[in-house]
């Protein structure tokens, strides 16, 4: 398949490191220079991580991203217009990130971008965002809170996916709760977010841990949680370095204390990539995964795997990649123009979209998506199988009043402003 969505502004490869504040040009490693090519059609800039520390989960986002775009341009692209692409790899690296996001909107004059898996990521382009009003779609799923007019965190919250998934294990397990997280703002909001949905469901955070993002060795975490002798635990780790935690839990016999997640197997896929049992009565609290039997995503699924034939898996993100530009593509149309401000007026007019996942609603106040939440569970041989917990919708933010169809903001809320004892 000729890649025609990517022939002309795809000319940053991983070795992309040459871009100096985004307004000189951006030398690869075979000496293509990236400049305009005068298309009337829109580009789309898609920064996602394809090595170092979050290739993982960056390397799915890309490619589902790709696949949308072919997709799309082999239908007639939009409004008629074939779709352009700027895609260089950040490489995990939030200074080259803000480079290449100023390069995008300098030199390449983007009409929307999708960026970044996490939410560090995501604080360090948003200024960058704010001040051009670029349309921002951030397809992770996060810590919640962000309430800002051209951003639309198209991810579960954790209000959504912990929603999903603490109440299921206290009805199942109990109450007591050991939480484990990684230690930056995505793991302590979400900290807090266990705190605060086990309090409103009869249950009670016993003690809580939050992991520097290198560290790999867990026996001290280990034996505190064996000490503390929880109902559960709720893990909250993130990236490659941390899913060595999975193999020391197996390793100590920690597998008779089940956990639940809103962080594993659905975005780096532990329960493939590691050996069996160590995910054992691992819950996850998920609106995607690749093992989804539905035959809109067994579809989905046969289409990637056709495209990208040395793929691993198809992550949560990813997912919210594919259909996030699906929805841009719908509201543009609607719109009958690339205009920035036309197209958030059709985004916030409440848009459908037929995701992999199932059918789903923008919300048009919070610009977050409400999405078909379930439990994935995996058992011993890590064979998963899905609870349904429902459509969950971004809670928090109705509750603080995030209403960006009448008041623009450039904020991010925290649950602590607003519940006591947080």
């Amino acid at each position: 398949m000729r890649d025609s969505s990517i022939s002309r502004r795809d000319v940053l490869t991983s070795g992309a490191v040459s871009c100096l504040a985004g307004l000189a040009g951006c030398v690869t490693q075979s000496g293509v220079l990236s400049m305009q090519s005068g298309s009337d059609g829109p580009t789309l800039a898609v920064l996602e991580d394809r090595s170092q520390d979050f290739a993982l989960t960056g390397t799915p986002k890309y490619r589902t991203s790709m696949l949308a775009i072919e997709e799309i341009n082999r239908d007639g692209g939009i409004l008629g217009e074939e779709v352009d692409i700027f895609a260089p790899d950040p490489q995990s690296d939030n200074m080259l990130y803000q480079d290449l996001t100023r390069h995008a909107i300098y030199r390449e004059d983007v009409d929307a971008i999708w960026a970044g898996y996490s939410s560090a990521t995501r604080e360090a382009i948003r200024p960058i965002i704010n001040e051009h009003e670029l349309l921002y779609f951030y397809t992770t799923q996060y810590e919640g809170g962000v309430c800002d007019k051209t951003v639309f965190p198209m991810g579960a919250t954790a209000r959504q996916q912990l929603g999903a998934v603490v109440p299921y294990m206290i009805e199942e397990y109990g109450g007591e709760i050991y939480t484990i997280a990684a230690d930056y703002n995505f793991g302590q909001l979400s900290g807090d977010w266990v705190q605060i949905i086990a309090e409103e469901h009869g249950g009670e955070v016993v003690d809580e841990e939050y992991i520097p993002l290198s560290e790999s060795q867990f026996g001290s975490t280990i034996n505190r949680i064996q000490s503390a002798d929880p109902d559960f635990v709720m893990s909250m780790l993130v990236g490659q370095t941390h899913s060595a935690f999975y193999e020391q839990r197996l390793a100590s016999g920690l597998t008779d204390i089940p956990i639940g997640t809103s962080t594993n197997m659905a975005q780096e896929y532990e329960h493939l990539r590691i050996d069996p049992p160590a995910l054992e009565d691992v819950y996850a609290g998920v609106n995607y995964m690749q093992e989804l039997p539905t035959d809109r995503n067994e579809a989905f699924v046969e289409r990637y795997y056709n495209r990208w034939d040395d793929a691993e898996y198809i992550n949560q993100e990813a997912q919210n990649n594919y259909f996030s530009i699906y929805l841009y593509k719908e509201a543009v149309e609607r719109a009958g123009t690339f205009e920035t401000d036309a197209v958030i007026a059709e985004l916030e007019s409440g848009i459908e979209v037929e995701a992999p996942e199932g059918d789903i609603t923008l919300d048009p106040e919070t610009h977050h998506m409400e999405h078909n939440m379930h439990v994935a569970h995996s058992d011993e041989t890590h064979e998963i199988t899905f609870e349904d917990a429902g459509t969950i919708g971004p809670a928090f933010l109705e509750e603080v009043g995030c209403d960006l169809t009448s008041e623009a903001e450039q904020t991010q809320y925290e649950p602590g402003a607003y519940y006591e004892g947080i």
